[in-house]
């Protein structure tokens, strides 16, 4: 290299550090703040050279994630929660690269903290820190901590937390606490939930919550003696695990519901989530039940808790009816012995084909421990169930006897089903509804050109 090309490198370079300290000069200047400063001064240390601890988790727990730094942030009343600017161009970054960048090119100013609204309950929000830093002190110890949640469209499918902290074992201990802090504080706890899946991976990809249902007791026709063995089976346990953990019994327990289509067995299940608001239930139904693993892991989280697994035939069907792997049966089998015996969780199926579930669904204590048939309603369950469904019609009680008569071999859905049938027959015609109203929708639907209808409303043919 000639002297004339080292004289021109010499002059370029001068040339490039007085623009990045004009730059820098410039951003000051306008308000903005660089970040390395700032973090330099907090932990008392090059924030570059410390390493960065992390930790991630699914995208559905950043909630609690949020909730359980909060918390731990609240403690210092120094504390501070700064954003980080740069555009979209920080998603793409982790928490080492966006220092090393910031400190050499100023290209991450603080900037606004960004966040999102998310469900804490089914008509509750909370508003969630979706990427900010958390400056504060943990114990004696400066740590910051950057707080992200999920960004699909910029590849992170997960929701995390990365940790300086110029001392060491702090940031292990931090994790620690969050992680228990998030299992306490969960707003999770005692919700009834959906898990849905993923667009982006095989995992659960969001939660739902749901209103418990209110229904009463006398909302439920069953035979007598049934709702107590249920109720007594769910929630026994756990008003008394104390007295069986000290016996040596397990609490982990399955409850399996089984009977015709259309008997009641979703009704009962929602007047047992009703019944039990203490209880963190996840339902489970159609292509959900493949989240089985991860509902038993929330389920062992926040106990005391109920699984609903709905038509579990549709995956827990008979090896016997025919070949090939049945890798979400495993996976039910797997998760209800993962479960440890002083687990406080039920398990709860139910199903409309008990003829073809797999015999090994009941071969362990805690898999399956009790089986109730919820049968065709007899003459007396008729009567009342037609009396529930038409409480606001003024039908005289010898024509709810003659229904109820009638009609034998019919489901509850065929009742529920049959007194709007009346109430629209006397619509269409724009008068009240009557007794002839409810004889003319059973003649309808009793009527052999019905038996369709009858079928897919889960009754059985009288003849």
């Amino acid at each position: 290299m000639d002297q004339r090309t080292e004289d021109f490198i010499a002059a370029f370079q001068i040339f490039l550090d007085e623009v990045v300290a004009n730059h820098r000069e410039g951003a000051q200047a306008d308000g903005d703040r660089a970040l390395a400063p700032i973090l330099h001064e907090h932990l008392g240390a090059d924030p570059r050279s410390i390493a960065v601890v992390g930790e991630e988790m699914p995208a559905y727990r950043f909630v609690d994630l949020d909730i359980a730094l909060a918390e731990l942030q609240d403690r210092d009343g120094e504390a501070q929660l700064l954003g980080i600017g740069g555009g979209e161009q920080r998603n793409h970054h982790s928490l080492g690269e966006l220092l090393e960048m910031a400190g050499r090119f100023q290209q991450f100013p603080v900037g606004a903290v960004d966040y999102a609204s998310v469900a804490t309950g089914p008509q509750s929000t909370r508003e969630a820190v979706s990427f900010g830093l958390r400056l504060f002190s943990y114990g004696a110890s400066p740590v910051a901590v950057l707080q992200r949640a999920a960004a699909a469209r910029y590849g992170s499918i997960t929701a995390r937390m990365e940790i300086l902290s110029p001392a060491p074992g702090v940031a292990a201990a931090l994790i620690a606490e969050v992680r228990e802090l998030m299992v306490l504080r969960s707003v999770f706890r005692g919700q009834v939930l959906t898990l849905g899946g993923s667009d982006f991976e095989p995992g659960v990809g969001g939660i739902t919550f749901h209103r418990r249902s209110a229904l009463a007791p006398d909302d439920i026709v069953l035979p007598d003696g049934m709702l107590d063995r249920l109720h007594r089976h769910v929630a026994g346990v756990a008003r008394h695990r104390e007295r069986l953990r000290a016996a040596g019994q397990h609490l982990k327990r399955g409850l399996l519901l089984y009977g015709p289509p259309g008997t009641g067995k979703t009704h009962t299940v929602r007047y047992l989530l009703g019944a039990l608001p203490e209880l963190t239930v996840v339902l489970l139904s159609g292509p959900a039940i493949r989240h089985v693993s991860e509902a038993a892991r929330m389920a062992r989280a926040l106990q005391p808790a109920l699984v609903v697994l709905e038509d579990c035939d549709l995956v827990a069907e008979s090896r016997d009816h025919g070949p090939g792997s049945q890798p979400l049966l495993f996976e039910v089998l797997e998760a209800l012995d993962g479960l440890s015996d002083d687990a406080d969780v039920a398990f709860l199926l139910t199903t409309n084909r008990v003829d073809v579930l797999e015999p090994a669904l009941a071969q362990r204590p805690g898999r399956v421990d009790l089986a109730v048939e919820v049968p065709l309603p007899d003459q007396r369950a008729r009567r009342l169930l037609l009396a529930r469904y038409a409480r606001r019609i003024a039908f005289s009680p010898a024509e709810l006897d003659d229904v109820a008569t009638r009609a034998e071999g019919m489901t509850a859905s065929f009742f529920k089903e049959l007194v709007r049938r009346a109430v629209l027959i006397a619509a269409e015609a724009d008068r009240d509804t009557t007794d002839e109203d409810l004889t003319r929708a059973t003649r309808e639907m009793l009527d052999e050109a019905q038996s369709i209808t009858r079928s897919l409303l889960g009754s059985t043919d009288p003849g």
